[in-house]
């Protein structure tokens, strides 16, 4: 069972969502660099669960705990390892699901490939709470970045049929960066949080759930990360955004809409900007070739409905080799969206981080 990622930076994810505990090992941190924890903290609250309706009612501190890596706030370059414990758990929610599967879950998939081996208790290793861990290794990553004047802001886009504006393509303030970094309804209009809220309230009462788009944007790369091809810019941070559970889709700068243009209205047109190269439009979303071309990356992530709901459902007995109906318990998010904003935020910082040439 492999959750490591990068090259330059590798993390790897470790525990089970009703384990004792989870964590993540990250290698690779350069020495001597401070590390600002609240800020750490403060990302990691805005995924963590049971503080929004939206969201499980199960509640979790999320407080990672330092083994190894850091003396003080500042990293020593050994494996930063942190350990988040699992508190609040209720494994009894799960006793059936080893031979009834979850439909849209990866129990029956987790039993074949492990032959009935794997902790089913809350989905296991394949829990959205391993994002936590994950969220931790970015928010350190991100600090980093940051100190090169590269800066990262996600949005919900969408939930459901309710949408959001989206970013300028061309321009993305700071301050408006800062502002969506510190939301726990991370909007670039607020005004459609209420409209938002009451889609997913009314998923909530139907005992159901919705999914939704969450846009992100990078800006203050330069022009020549990445590789053609195989270690493309697109490749990268798909791969790291696709280990997040429950992302079904990524496109880049105007995506698939590209498909329904001429080329004449999808090319990006070049021009100076003081002693610059820029672009007047950024339908690429900021890569070309799989190469930063220096605009603002742009990508959005679809993530689907949780797949735990409170309905009925139909499966099948492993055990005795019939057809079934399940009604799954515990403690689920009607719309996880919202909290997986800053983990997709984290999923990019992971991956630009192991783009970044000459080092940190």
């Amino acid at each position: 069972m492999s959750s490591t990622f990068g090259n330059k930076i590798q993390i790897s994810v470790f525990g089970e969502s009703h384990g004792n505990g989870i964590g993540v090992v990250i290698d690779g941190l350069p020495a001597g660099e401070a590390i600002d924890m609240d800020d750490v903290l403060a990302q990691m609250a805005r995924r963590a669960p049971g503080r929004d309706k939206t969201a499980t009612p199960r509640r979790e501190s999320d407080l990672p705990k330092i083994l190894s890596g850091m003396l003080g706030n500042t990293l020593t370059g050994a494996p930063l390892c942190a350990v988040i414990e699992n508190a609040n758990t209720r494994s009894q929610d799960y006793g059936d699901l080893l031979t009834k599967p979850r439909p849209g879950h990866s129990d029956y998939t987790a039993f074949v490939k492990y032959k009935a081996a794997n902790d089913i208790r809350g989905g296991g290793h394949f829990s959205g709470r391993l994002t936590a861990p994950l969220v931790f290794a970015g928010a350190v990553c991100r600090q980093l970045l940051e100190k090169k004047g590269i800066k990262i802001a996600a949005h919900i886009s969408s939930i459901g049929g309710v949408k959001d504006d989206p970013f300028d393509p061309v321009y993305i303030d700071d301050a408006l960066i800062e502002r969506l970094n510190r939301s726990p309804f991370a909007l670039i209009s607020e005004s459609r949080e209420a409209e938002m809220r009451a889609e997913v309230e009314a998923a909530r009462l139907e005992s159901d759930s919705v999914g939704g788009v969450i846009e992100c944007a990078v800006t203050g790369l330069p022009a020549g990360l990445g590789e053609p091809m195989f270690d493309g810019v697109e490749g990268v941070i798909a791969k790291a955004v696709f280990g997040v559970p429950a992302v079904k889709g990524v496109e880049f700068g105007a995506g698939f809409a590209l498909s329904e243009m001429r080329g004449s209205q999808a090319n990006d047109p070049f021009r100076f900007e003081g002693g610059k190269v820029v672009t007047e439009t950024n339908n690429c979303g900021g890569i070309l070739g799989g190469i930063t071309d220096g605009m603002p990356l742009i990508f959005r992530a679809a993530i689907k409905p949780t797949p735990s709901i409170a309905r009925q459902q139909k499966t099948v007995d492993l055990q005795t080799g019939e057809n079934t109906v399940l009604e799954v318990k515990g403690r689920h998010d009607p719309c996880i969206v919202p909290r997986a904003v800053p983990v997709i935020e984290a999923a990019a910082a992971l991956a630009l981080i192991n783009l970044m040439e000459g080092g940190l």
